[in-house]
């Protein structure tokens, strides 16, 4: 790809919007884009919304106007969505109960590590029920790959007693209830919400923390408040979708230590553009995953990652 100039934040948000929208003017939605999903295999019934983090007012980096900072931040993202349509959950799942163990799991590890385990794991103990009456020193050896298995062992057998002893077995799905499970707080609960429930949610890991900071769409360093802030942006319906795009491209291109600056797709709205690697041949040595023609984090990823040219990932011991 070719080096984009260094463009301020001010210009690039004013270059989309008419020079006659005042600042206080509404911004409309962006179009819905089609792409496909991932959902569990068994259909969820409906439930009600969950709350919201408290409501945080987003603040403009330097001199940009709300307006401009709420049109820039989506066209980002709509950027983002022509680059990875395939976005999905980066963990392998076929239930709600396998993916809030699997989400329980990925804490200090990969993606990757966790698909790698769950297998045996869930082979073992396929149910709520199965997992409460484990035996711990047995769940520790399978999940000794993952990091921390003691403490994640403790976790995934106290959920699943909560589970059957709270909900008849079966994954909540409110936010106001997946939060009680041990183990589980905001950022597990919106994975499970949005990815086996359908309800919109932000999911602020380490990679959303670190590019909405450098899309300077917040100065708040509290999770549960760039929650607030950065959906205070968007429209729920972009929540979820707009979680997978964030992730999707830190982990392959604006990457913590060394972003791919010049292999960016969106470097004429990022004021961080530059902090990184900007040679597009050097650039391009440093993506990652598919980008990089390497194989992704799921051992069953969705079809669609597989048409656009994924690779899954090989299993636990693979060469």
């Amino acid at each position: 790809m070719s080096t984009a100039k260094k463009t301020p934040a001010k210009k690039a948000a004013q270059a989309e919007a008419p020079a006659s929208v005042k600042k206080t003017a509404s911004v409309k939605k962006a179009a819905p884009l089609k792409k496909a999903t991932v959902a569990p295999k068994k259909a969820a019934a409906p439930v009600k919304k969950a709350s919201a983090a408290k409501t945080v007012a987003t603040k403009p980096p330097r001199d940009e106007s709300q307006t401009a900072l709420v049109r820039r931040a989506r066209r980002i993202n709509r950027e983002l969505a022509e680059v990875f349509p395939y976005a999905h959950p980066e963990l392998d799942f076929e239930n709600p109960f396998q993916l809030i163990v699997a989400t329980v799991l990925s804490a200090q590890t990969t993606d990757l590590r966790v698909n790698q385990t769950t297998p045996a794991l869930f082979a073992k103990y396929p149910t709520p029920e199965d997992l409460a009456v484990a035996n711990p020193e047995e769940v520790e050896e399978i999940l000794r790959p993952t990091g921390f298995f003691r403490a994640k062992t403790k976790s995934v057998i106290g959920l699943s007693k909560s589970l059957v002893e709270n909900f008849g077995g079966e994954v909540p799905g409110r936010l106001e209830d997946l939060v009680k499970l041990p183990g589980v707080g905001r950022k597990t609960a919106f994975v499970v919400l949005g990815n086996a429930f359908g309800r919109p949610g932000i999911t602020v890991d380490t990679h959303f923390q670190r590019l909405v900071h450098r899309w300077r769409w917040t100065d708040e360093t509290d999770p549960d408040k760039i929650e607030a802030a950065v959906s205070a942006l968007f429209p729920k319906s972009d929540w979820t979708d707009l979680s997978h795009h964030v992730i999707w491209h830190g982990r392959r291109i604006c990457h913590a230590r060394k972003p791919a600056c010049g292999a960016c797709p969106i470097t004429p709205l990022c004021p961080a553009y530059g902090e990184g690697e900007t040679d597009p041949d050097k650039a391009q040595k440093l993506l990652k995953y598919e980008k990089g023609g390497f194989p992704g984090q799921r051992l069953n990823p969705p079809q669609a990652y597989l048409d656009a040219g994924g690779k899954p990932a090989p299993p636990l011991g693979a060469g």
